[in-house]
């Protein structure tokens, strides 16, 4: 256990989110950091006189940015502009008040999504610029590259100290389900629930089924994200992952089993695919940070299952 954080004053933006909840927990157990965790009511990251006022009020030695508009394929169809906006000024006014300020550290979290649509498997961190993203996924994923680009300029000119992680699909409890923002695992979860419940003899899902994704469980990552807090100051981008790829087809089958569905899915070919494949190299991880995800998929997806059944309201709630 790192002796890292002591009495430090941390910045946790997205604290009260899907990641954002594990770090908090994983952070209090490592010691005796004091926490701040802007809430949007209080503090819209977008705008740059609130995120002033925010490290004007925490004073932090260490910011973690983990604050981010997301969502599945069908937001990134609806909300381009927005995603893109919304996350390219967080990033940038966080970066610019935690270079101005001297923050000792900031810990910036990417997506997938910001790799070429056509990567090589499984995806390198030195492919990241090697074509444009797929076209749901750009914007979101433009903006998140615009910000490591951002803050690897801030660290050639003015030295800034930071650690940009590029975490895979992140699935388990406390993830989104409402359909406007989910994302693969938690949509074909409610829809399978829901189907069971029904006695449904059929599920629809989006796609040819044979696109691939890596799933990476969320306390894994979390651990991932807060060991690169600990040991990592460059430049490089790193992924956090299992390097274990899964069609989505099969994928929909292994969640249709372990909800109890038993009728016949069907894939709607005229929705998108997103992304042809996805699966990340690991290694830079593992060599800098000892880093190795622990929580088989199906393991995960059971907790997530469990979780979801248990607190539907909620989890159905969230929208941003």
């Amino acid at each position: 256990m790192s002796d890292l954080w002591g009495s430090r004053s941390v910045v946790l933006t997205g604290g009260a989110g899907f990641l954002g909840s594990v770090v908090r927990r994983k952070l209090e157990e490592r010691g005796s950091a004091r926490i701040t965790v802007p809430r949007r009511s209080d503090h819209d990251l977008t705008q740059r006189d609130q995120v002033e006022k925010l490290f004007a009020e925490a004073d932090p030695d260490m910011v973690i940015h983990l604050a981010a508009r997301v969502g599945g394929i069908g937001a990134n169809l609806e909300r381009p502009a927005e995603l893109y906006l919304a996350n390219l000024l967080m990033g940038t006014h966080i970066i610019e008040e935690a270079r101005i300020r001297e923050v000792d550290k900031t810990v910036l979290v990417g997506t997938i999504c910001s790799y070429p649509k056509f990567t090589p498997v499984p995806f390198k961190e030195g492919d990241l610029w090697n074509g444009y993203p797929e076209e749901t996924n750009a914007p979101y994923g433009l903006a998140k590259k615009a910000i490591l680009v951002h803050a690897q300029s801030n660290h050639a000119q003015y030295g800034q100290r930071f650690t940009y992680v590029l975490p895979t699909n992140l699935y388990g409890p406390g993830d989104k389900f409402n359909a406007s923002v989910s994302h693969v695992i938690p949509a074909l979860i409610k829809k399978f629930v829901e189907a069971k419940e029904s006695d449904a003899s059929t599920v629809e899902v989006w796609g040819t089924g044979n696109a691939t994704r890596e799933f990476l469980y969320v306390e894994d990552a979390a651990e991932g994200l807060l060991l690169a807090a600990e040991k990592v100051d460059a430049p490089e981008p790193i992924n956090l992952g299992t390097g274990e790829e899964i069609r989505i087809a099969d994928l929909a089958r292994l969640i249709a089993e372990l909800v109890g569905f038993g009728g016949d899915l069907t894939f709607d070919t005229s929705k998108p695919d997103g992304q042809p494949r996805r699966a990340v190299d690991t290694s830079r991880a593992q060599a800098a940070l000892g880093f190795e995800a622990i929580t088989p998929l199906r393991a995960g997806l059971r907790t997530t299952i469990d979780w979801y059944t248990a607190h539907r309201e909620e989890a159905e709630a969230a929208t941003l």
